[in-house]
């Protein structure tokens, strides 16, 4: 072989090395199941022999679709307090789809940690899946002090297992349990873009981000094309003590869907739960809905026909049902997506912004207490 090739293919081995030996953890690395740890966003851990968000038995209620998507762990999250300067990962993903065309692996089947400080939470590492097994360090050099994790689980594909790793002289334990007042869930059923298409990370969704503003635990029922307001999902849904319903399954419907599932769906859901606020959400403006009249008509005709729904629900004495508009979720709506209908992290940071206050309103009876 001549010199030079030689020489680039002993470069491409080490730049190769690298990548694939990225933070490798000592041999002495103490692991804990994360099953130990304080697992929120599993509306029935009781009820799931894996990381997933439908129990066991919701496989012979549900279509198969929404079944196999409930495999997902999109908003599971593992909160831990660890004194350790060194914090790793090991995560086994079930299937070997790590990315999709338009998201990254980072969204579809990495974890992503998160350190509360004194404003709240703060970004601190993203996992980088490169198979089915994955082990990572994700912090090192640490202050020795106790911190507060939160990790959140993969979007868009499952886990088999988790584990999280510290140092041998070091502690861990589940992150401290949630005032009586947080600790109800804000459950929030939707579609893909509720399970978090396509952000680039999976704490970087917009349901996940709500939560660390509000500080408060999210189930996602999102399910990606199959947030279509069957009842047999009404029924799941009632069984959560919940904080909030949050219903924003329009981008699955078209407006004579809508009209026709909208009132029946609150209906059930409210004779379950009579006094659980509920807050209607309209789809978002598709980005290129100034071009695509087939878009721009959907758009209408799907908010036309739930603000003609929340009307008849309200006429028909059933209250402590919230709505918020479409127009407002991504702002102007430039530079907020992937495709024009699935937001990028501009896109979901603005949709948070757009129903945090409205949230807020809501909660604000018994979560007088703004977080930081």
């Amino acid at each position: 072989m001549r010199p030079i090739g030689l020489a680039l293919l002993l470069l491409i081995a080490c730049i190769a090395g690298r990548v694939w030996s990225f933070s490798p953890q000592q041999d002495d690395t103490v692991w804990t199941d994360a099953r130990e740890l304080r697992v929120e966003g599993m509306g029935w851990p009781d009820e799931s022999t894996s990381w997933t968000r439908l129990p066991d038995r919701a496989e012979e209620l549900v279509r198969g679709p929404v079944w196999g998507l409930s495999r997902h762990s999109a908003g599971i999250a593992i909160r831990f307090v660890t004194d350790s300067t060194e914090v790793s990962a090991e995560w086994t993903l079930t299937s070997d789809r790590l990315a999709m065309p338009h998201m990254p692996a980072t969204g579809v089947s990495g974890l992503d940690l998160y350190l509360r400080t004194d404003e709240g939470w703060r970004w601190a590492h993203a996992c980088r899946p490169v198979a089915e097994t994955n082990t990572e360090v994700m912090l090192r050099g640490l202050d020795g002090t106790t911190h507060e994790f939160m990790l959140f689980l993969p979007l868009y594909n499952g886990v088999e297992s988790v584990r999280i790793g510290i140092r041998p002289d070091s502690r861990i334990e589940p992150g401290p349990e949630r005032q009586k007042e947080r600790a109800r869930p804000i459950v929030y059923y939707g579609t893909s873009i509720a399970q978090g298409a396509c952000a680039s990370r999976t704490g970087s969704c917009h349901v996940a981000i709500l939560g660390r503003r509000l500080d408060r635990p999210m189930i996602n029922l999102g399910f990606s094309g199959n947030g279509r307001l069957e009842p047999e999902i009404a029924d799941l849904l009632g069984e959560l003590e919940a904080a909030v319903y949050v219903i924003d399954c329009l981008p699955n419907l078209d407006g004579a869907k809508t009209a026709e599932r909208a009132v029946p769906f609150v209906r059930r859901l409210r004779a379950l739960r009579p006094d659980t606020p509920i807050l209607l959400v309209e789809d978002r403006t598709y980005a290129d809905a100034w071009l695509d009249e087939g878009r721009s008509r959907r758009n209408r005709e799907n908010r036309q026909a739930l603000r003609e729904a929340h009307a008849t629900l309200l006429a028909a004495g059933i209250g402590n049902i919230s709505y918020l508009e479409g127009e407002t979720l991504l702002g102007d709506g430039n530079e907020t997506t992937v495709d024009g209908s699935h937001p990028n992290d501009l896109g979901f940071k603005r949709q948070a912004d757009a129903i945090e206050p409205v949230l807020r309103a809501i909660l604000e009876p018994v979560d007088p207490t703004p977080s930081g």
